[in-house]
């Protein structure tokens, strides 16, 4: 019989995965019925052969790598590369059962804000008796700075996500609650966004409700808590950076809500008050939603071990001019050393029983508690009590004897920084991978934010599922999947969407629009290091191409010049300059292809690129972004493994996705000064290496005209070169077509009239002295030129040497300090003074 996945039917899958279930199933009863919620869509995808489900999961990435999304695992050498997991299953919640969970989650967040502000307020708490002194002074997350600030809105706590699992009887119990800066909103859109694109009729019929609303209310309430109530206040998103494990979704959410997306170095503090830096000048803030952990957002008052902060940003919230979400200090409440006191605080603070009941856990910051978790440390998971504790949970059960007494005296030696939860038997959903379906463990974080004066939940949240059926440790750090969150509605849902009715009226706008300096910053890096990746991989494929060629003597003429124009550039270390063994060049052709740790390689450029484009991922297309991921994956294969005709067929595929990127820049791109700045970058950035180029051509003496063919190869001139001389190169004429040709778009004349174009156009903030300096750069370089008879120069270039070096030893310096001086007026906003 054929036991092939293709062979069995989605309905025997489903079944087998039934069967394989511990404890509570979210979609089958214990009688083995359905549960209704599940019913529609496993009755459509029963229809479905094994290989449909398997199409479909191949859409699904197809969609994430288009979308650029990712979710870094910090030990992961992927790095920014890991695409996000996503099982094409939904996790479905019926319409009675999350109006429940809805009222208990409005409650914890209404109780929560309430213990945070007396926390940092008048302390009642601590001071009654309901708040263990040890549980927050002894907490990390308790910041004294923030101690009697009034914030934005009355309250430290704005959005708030809870970590929930089902009990063995069905019954959603709290694990966690995220009050720090909660991760997952965006990704949840992200997976909403894949999902209905693969079962759009399912969802339709099956009347899921939508997330648009809930954003929504979402950026209506921050736009409420600006302190000055002005009308077009400005709201930002802090984000520690491209290095950050969710930055993907920072950059999501910001485009999908309409923020600006910032880092640390984007604001400023002058007088109490936050500004954004942008081209055109400093722009007040008024709300940060911060997902920089609170301890980092300011290096004067809070760590002053990091960048990622603003100086000033703690004075400036207290002085009401700022509002922060979440307040700096709301992760004090992030413990699950709190939980035990939350149902007597709810009965305390709301007069009512707590509706959502916690995981039952035990704070061993005290003596009866410690006592118990000692005794019986084998039904518990233990875990740090507080936020940034160090170390993973540890399950009781699985350590041997030795390691458990090992354990038991690390924690006394510091009891009150653990908590010992009992072990819950989570409950399982399916999930489709590698052509099976298996039912794993799951944990949903659901999200809540204020909506005037009550709360909105998002109807649905992140699930995300064990990478193993038998795993209880549920995260993404961990690989663990994640799964869509379907809420059903009773009846139709209604179409939602955050952009505006098309019965609003829009004055049309055309003007570029406030670039923060740190986006131009990296809209001109992208620029510089997109140019540089392709001036490398054409050098590159010059080489290897006469490398690989049938031998004959003009290639190996060529080569023979080539090798020491390499070394002139620095590409090639000194030692061939003087002798060149195949097998030691090859070596280095391909670590130059491939090597990450050598600069200026193939490899090093991408990752520089990938960085900056990264960074710049809220203002990028998706069209630019899946060219990024098609240059990711021509480039995907291990060097040392290829032989030298594919790498030349390798370099060739880089060379036409660049041209497409530069072809996508200049058609699809609007002229503002995102574009300008990238622009600028490539413009500077190819000016610069012809001259690079050149000037390794004549220098040093003797000079080999054999290198000119390549040369011009190299800038793409070769055709125009041939069809004008119909002769062998020579270095005037050469010289001629690569500097001073107006009509070439790859000389260095075109570039500097591109630069000049730009700089005249430049955002001016009435600096004194600073206006059209960069102007003033570009045409004392043109003027340079003008004053040059290339042709004279190239024939003198025999009894004179130096001349031509000279010129472009110029060139060159101008071009760094035009560099030099965009980078000092546009991104580092430093005051100057005139002497």
């Amino acid at each position: 019989m054929d036991s092939s996945p293709d062979s069995v039917s989605i309905a025997e899958m489903l079944a087998s995965a039934r069967a394989a279930g511990d404890g509570f199933h979210e979609v089958w009863q214990p009688d083995g019925a359905m549960r209704p919620a599940w019913s529609g869509f496993l009755e459509s995808v029963s229809r479905l052969q094994t290989a449909d489900l398997a199409q479909k999961r191949e859409s699904a990435n197809q969609l994430l790598r288009d979308h650029g999304a990712t979710y870094t695992i910090y030990n992961d050498q992927q790095a920014l590369s890991r695409l996000w997991q996503l099982d094409i299953f939904p996790h479905i919640i019926g319409a009675e059962e999350w109006r429940l969970l809805e009222a208990g989650l409005k409650q914890r967040s209404r109780l929560l804000r309430q213990v945070v502000n007396d926390l940092y307020g008048e302390q009642r708490l601590l001071k009654q008796g309901w708040v263990p002194p040890g549980l927050v002074f002894a907490n990390p997350g308790f910041l004294r700075a923030s101690h009697g600030i009034k914030p934005a809105g009355g309250s430290f706590l704005f959005h708030h996500a809870v970590d929930l699992a089902r009990g063995a009887d069905g019954r959603w119990i709290v694990l966690a609650d995220r009050t720090q800066a909660p991760s997952g909103k965006g990704y949840a859109l992200e997976n909403r966004i894949v999902l209905t694109s693969l079962f759009p009729d399912e969802f339709r019929d099956m009347n899921v409700q939508r997330l648009a609303s809930f954003f929504q209310m979402e950026r209506d309430s921050l736009r409420d808590l600006a302190p000055q109530h002005r009308g077009d206040p400005t709201v930002v998103l802090l984000t520690p950076g491209p290095l950050n494990e969710t930055y993907f979704e920072h950059a999501y959410k910001a485009r999908y809500l309409g923020f600006p997306l910032v880092e640390g170095a984007d604001l400023t503090v002058r007088g109490r008050k936050v500004f954004l830096k942008t081209l055109e000048g400093l722009r007040q803030v008024d709300v940060i939603v911060r997902r920089v952990d609170d301890t980092f957002c300011d290096p004067l008052e809070l760590r002053t071990d990091t960048w990622l902060g603003v100086p000033g940003l703690m004075e400036a919230w207290r002085a009401g001019t700022v509002a922060i979400v979440n307040g700096m200090g709301a992760g004090v409440v992030e413990t699950p050393a709190l939980l035990p006191f939350l149902p007597g605080l709810s009965r305390h603070l709301l007069g009512e029983d707590l509706k959502l009941a916690n995981a039952v856990t035990w704070w061993c910051g005290q003596p009866k508690e410690l006592a118990h978790v000692e005794k019986h440390l084998d039904r518990f998971v233990l875990k740090r009590a507080f936020v940034g504790g160090a170390g993973q949970p540890v399950f009781g059960a699985d350590l041997t004897e030795a390691e458990r007494e090992a354990l038991l005296a690390k924690v006394r030696m510091a009891p009150h920084e653990y908590a010992a939860q009992e072990v819950l038997s989570l409950s399982s959903a399916p999930v489709f991978d590698k052509g099976k379906i298996e039912s794993r463990p799951l944990v949903l974080r659901c999200y809540i934010v204020p909506c005037g004066n009550d709360f909105a939940v998002m109807p649905g949240g992140l699930t995300r599922v064990s990478p193993s059926p038998k795993g209880l440790v549920v995260s993404m750090q961990s690989g663990g999947v994640s799964k869509d969150t379907w809420v059903l509605a009773d009846g139709p849902v209604e179409q939602l969407t955050l952009l505006l009715s098309p019965t609003v009226a829009i004055r049309p706008e055309r003007q570029a629009g406030e670039v923060p300096s740190r986006v131009a910053d990296h809209f001109f890096w992208l620029g510089r290091y997109v140019e540089r990746l392709e001036d490398g991989v054409r050098v590159l494929r010059a080489v290897v191409q006469r490398f690989a060629g049938e031998g004959s003597e003009e290639q190996a003429r060529e080569l023979a010049a080539l090798v020491p124009w390499m070394v002139s550039l620095g590409r090639l270390p000194d030692r061939f300059g003087k002798k060149v063994v195949p097998g030691e060049l090859r070596g280095e052709l391909l670590a130059l292809l491939e090597n990450s740790r050598r600069e200026d390689s193939v490899r090093d450029l991408l990752n520089r690129v990938r960085y900056n484009a990264t960074a710049l991922r809220d203002r990028l297309s998706d069209d630019t972004w899946r060219l990024f991921n098609q240059l990711e994956r021509h480039t995907r294969s291990q060097a040392t493994r290829l032989k030298v005709p594919e790498v030349l067929e390798m370099l060739n595929a880089v060379v036409l996705d660049l041209a497409a990127f530069s072809g996508m820049e200049m058609e699809n791109m609007t002229r503002g000064h995102g574009w300008r700045f990238l622009d600028l970058g490539r413009r500077l950035e190819r000016a610069r290496g012809l001259v690079r180029l050149i000037h390794a051509t004549i220098h040093p003496s003797p000079r080999n005209d054999a290198v000119l063919s390549p040369l011009l190869e190299i800038c793409d001139s070769a055709m125009t070169y041939r069809r004008r001389y119909h002769a062998r190169p020579q270095l005037g004429p050469v010289l001629d077509l690569l500097i001073a040709d107006d009509s070439n778009p790859r000389s260095l004349i075109w570039q500097l009239y591109q630069l000049t174009r730009h700089a005249s156009q430049l955002p001016r903030d009435g600096m004194e002295g600073m206006t059209g300096s960069e102007k003033k750069q570009v045409d004392m370089m043109l003027s340079e030129l003008a004053g040059v008879d290339l042709n004279a120069l190239a024939g003198a270039e025999d009894r004179s040497p130096g001349l031509l070096v000279r010129l472009c030893t110029r060139l060159q310096a101008g071009l760094e300090s035009l560099s030099d001086t965009i980078s000092q007026h546009y991104f580092s906003h430093a005051l100057r003074r005139v002497s």
